[in-house]
């Protein structure tokens, strides 16, 4: 089996603490113990965690004396008896591709739109409850990566874009949802028939980390102050103990600080890296943590305290959405940037310190963070608590397993009552950080 793991100390720890879980169950069991891989540890391939491009080493080494591989994130729980029985059930020696199964309720941008006409047809396997391909699937995938290697494309929704590469348009087979694979937590009266179960909604560590180590800095423009900025005010802004807003102009009344950058329409990487020298010399010069968020990004600083509590920030942590880049062949990984993009000090103090820059002022500044940090062999942590997008761009079963920190966008929705809905601390949550349902009607 495998751990869709990541490099960073807290979240190696807890893919190690689960390889010892597995081994420990299948040794008690008497059974031959299964290989259990961290995707991290392998081969230093920056696109590891996109799956695809390990195929081959996958057929290689276990195509022969295994019947399945079975992938998993690092809060999944496994009872190893139920996943053998479960997969038992099926024929190893056909092609299979097995998961909890997601669809779209209404096309999505993640999903460039995809099956527009009915979004709902096409399936995808839920990461956080297992998914697993047998041996048979795994060699074919290898051996036609190997006559067509990867497009160097984005990386956005990798389970949607596996499933999209296994069907190969009919070719190839659809997922096969397996009720025994599930998401709930292992805590539930649901999970008597599961396999797997899902034990992390939002990670807290120790105590939340202090208000006052948490600066924000807000990127907008003075063509959005009268719309977007309210918003800001009206929801979130009342969590950040230390919060600016940079601008092209600087308005008294919000107040916005104006950069001296003019404002481009697309890009910002100018106004990003300005932010990261004004934080690093001037705005707070011992506050641990910086948090770079669009006007329009929604986010809860509540959650994100209890969040940071598991990182070290003496540590260079560069966390959020990790999207990628040209993976395929080369390439790298960044935190994508309307869903918030979170800076341990010390990562800011490196990446300023190399000669990395913008190489335009309208080049993306989110990618350009993402091909320094790379340069810079400082890996990105991922948490699929931050999104890029609005709550109605994810499935609802996916969402149904996260205690979110961030959406984006305005497009189409009221933005106050989707931060009240779904981000917004409610008093049991503050009380016992416990995870609680909110009556999140559909948004």
């Amino acid at each position: 089996s495998t751990s869709d793991s990541q490099s960073n100390s807290f979240h190696s720890k807890r893919a190690e603490d689960l390889k010892r879980d597995i081994l420990k169950q299948a040794a008690d069991l008497g059974k031959e113990l299964p290989t259990v891989l961290l995707i991290h540890q392998m081969d230093g391939h920056e696109g590891a965690w996109t799956i695809l491009p390990l195929m081959r080493d996958f057929s290689v080494t276990y195509g022969r004396n295994s019947s399945w591989i079975f992938f998993c994130e690092e809060d999944t729980r496994i009872q190893v008896v139920k996943l053998l029985e479960t997969l038992g059930r099926f024929d190893g020696s056909k092609e299979w591709f097995l998961g909890k199964a997601l669809y779209d309720e209404e096309s999505t941008i993640i999903h460039h739109y995809a099956f527009a006409e009915n979004p709902t047809v096409f399936k995808f396997p839920d990461f956080a409850a297992g998914w697993a391909l047998s041996i048979p699937l795994v060699n074919k995938l290898a051996k036609k990566l190997k006559s067509e290697p990867l497009k160097s494309d984005f990386t956005i929704d990798l389970k949607h874009e596996i499933a999209l590469y296994i069907w190969q348009r009919g070719e190839g087979p659809h997922l096969t949802p397996v009720p025994e694979f599930c998401t709930d937590d292992v805590n539930s009266y649901k999970v008597e028939h599961c396999a797997t179960t899902f034990s992390n909604f939002l990670p807290l560590c120790v105590k939340p980390v202090k208000k006052e180590d948490v600066f924000v800095a807000v990127k907008t423009c003075r063509k959005f102050h009268g719309d977007r900025i309210p918003v800001v005010k009206q929801t979130w802004e009342r969590e950040a103990a230390l919060i600016e807003y940079y601008s092209d102009y600087a308005d008294i009344s919000i107040p916005t600080i104006d950069l001296g950058i003019p404002n481009t329409d697309r890009g910002h990487c100018g106004k990003t890296f300005a932010i990261l020298e004004r934080f690093s010399n001037h705005s707070s010069p011992r506050t641990p943590w910086l948090v770079v968020v669009d006007d329009d990004t929604l986010i809860s600083i509540f959650r994100l305290r209890k969040l940071l509590s598991c990182y070290d920030p003496n540590e260079p942590v560069f966390l959020g959405e990790r999207y990628g880049y040209g993976l395929g062949t080369g390439g790298y990984s960044y935190i994508t940037g309307g869903g918030g993009m979170v800076f341990s000090r010390i990562a800011v103090q490196k990446l300023l310190a190399s000669k990395c820059r913008c190489y335009s002022m309208d080049a993306p500044d989110d990618m350009v963070l993402g091909m320094c940090f790379s340069g810079l062999g400082i890996p990105i942590t991922h948490s699929p608590l931050f999104h890029q997008a609005r709550p109605m761009d994810y499935p609802k079963g996916y969402l149904s397993h996260q205690i979110p920190v961030s959406f984006h966008k305005h497009w189409n929705i009221d933005p106050v009552k989707v931060y009240f809905t779904w981000l917004a601390p409610n008093t049991e949550e503050s009380f016992n950080g416990k995870k609680v349902r909110y009556n999140r009607e559909d948004l």
